[in-house]
């Protein structure tokens, strides 16, 4: 390989911190053609991980990395949620929670590159694309080893959460979550619950949030959130709560009385 490749390469490796894939579509528009691309790979400078993506020979990459490359070389909205951004947030320290499958969301428009679903990440992954929230609003930022990585608040954490309610996501599991959620600022929380398309999750939130007695509860301005209309039901034969019109397991309502 030519000096100035290898200068060019050297520059290349500097743009992107290490642990991190390494887009085609992303290093064409930095200059790298795709016949570049090539003889770098031939090189055994990068190798590929699936069609358009590579990482740097040697180098291991997991779930982070991947998500570091949608986020900051494609611009997506795609990020650890729910369970797992609690957990990542240290969260969950009582609940037991299953390493090995990771919650990923994602605005409605946006999928997973086949290149990311067909890799072997050593994780489940569960993949969720839906504009129950506004994409990007209530994210935070979190410091891996190299890189930051943008995963949900633990406000929208929790109502992911409650989106997965009832199917995937126990609801008496869910207060438990809540009620380690002792300090959410409530401008924050405000914000998401008007931003929020989903009556369920509003509702849920709510109630979950008034049943933990969170001070935080108190400071919102419940007259500003659309709740809806009409009766909704989360599970079969059980408790009726008026106050917001949901039906929920009667193991849940009676818990801590």
């Amino acid at each position: 390989m030519s000096t100035h490749n290898e200068s060019k390469i050297n520059q290349l490796l500097q743009l992107q911190p290490p642990g991190v894939v390494l887009l085609a579509s992303w290093l064409t528009e930095k200059g790298y053609s795709l016949d570049l691309q090539k003889r770098y790979r031939k090189s055994k400078w990068l190798e590929s991980i699936g069609s358009g993506a590579m990482k740097r020979t040697g180098e291991k990459v997991d779930v982070t990395g991947a998500l570091f490359a949608l986020q900051s070389q494609k611009g997506m909205s795609i990020h650890i949620g729910a369970k797992s951004a609690l957990a990542y947030l240290g969260k969950v320290q009582y609940l037991e929670l299953n390493s090995k499958k990771v919650f990923l969301f994602g605005d409605k428009n946006e999928k997973l590159p086949a290149w990311f679903n067909q890799y072997q990440w050593g994780v489940e992954i569960n993949y969720y694309s839906t504009s129950f929230l506004p994409p990007g609003r209530g994210l935070t930022t979190i410091d891996q080893a190299a890189f930051q990585l943008k995963i949900s608040s633990a406000a929208r954490a929790m109502m992911e959460c409650l989106y997965l309610v009832p199917e995937e996501q126990p609801l008496l599991e869910c207060y438990e979550l809540m009620e380690s959620l002792n300090n959410l600022p409530p401008a924050k929380v405000q914000t998401l619950l008007e931003a929020c398309t989903s009556v369920k999750v509003k509702r849920l939130f709510l109630y979950l949030a008034e049943k933990a007695n969170h001070a935080w509860f108190n400071h919102l301005k419940h007259d500003q959130i659309d709740l809806g209309s009409g009766k909704r039901s989360l599970v079969k034969n059980g408790t009726y709560v008026a106050k917001y019109q949901i039906t929920v397991p009667q193991e849940l309502e009676n818990y801590g009385h």
